[in-house]
């Protein structure tokens, strides 16, 4: 599995693109201060859900962790990740390309992100 931290859309496509040939699991959070914390609490509980259930991923799989901005330039209806990627929620983790995602509190249940990590 490769790890790719990109923040913006820009970075994040560029991510996708470079990467294309290989099955993408995108995860959306908001940005964090220079603490280490997002201001979005849904994404500081479910981090540590996806990250402990990494494992699972496809060994030949790209992760893109994507900090998609501040507070205010998130709540901008907008924004590139809400119109272009149809990312309305943090924290979003999808399977790039499929309808397959979860968000916000489903991001709470391992069981879940495991599903979605190694469901075809």
């Amino acid at each position: 599995m490769i790890w790719v931290e990109v923040s913006g859309y820009e970075e994040f496509m560029k991510a996708v693109n470079s990467n294309k040939d290989k099955t993408i699991f995108a995860y959306f959070t908001g940005a964090k201060d220079a603490r280490g914390m997002s201001w979005c609490p849904d994404c500081v509980t479910a981090e540590p859900i996806v990250r402990g259930e990494l494992s699972k991923l496809p060994e030949d799989s790209v992760f893109i962790y994507c900090q998609t901005g501040d507070k205010p330039h998130w709540k901008n209806l907008e924004n590139d990740f809400r119109v272009k990627l149809k990312v309305n929620a943090v924290p979003t983790l999808m399977k790039y390309g499929s309808p397959q995602k979860l968000v916000e509190e489903e991001l709470f249940k391992p069981e879940l992100v495991q599903m979605l990590f190694t469901e075809n």
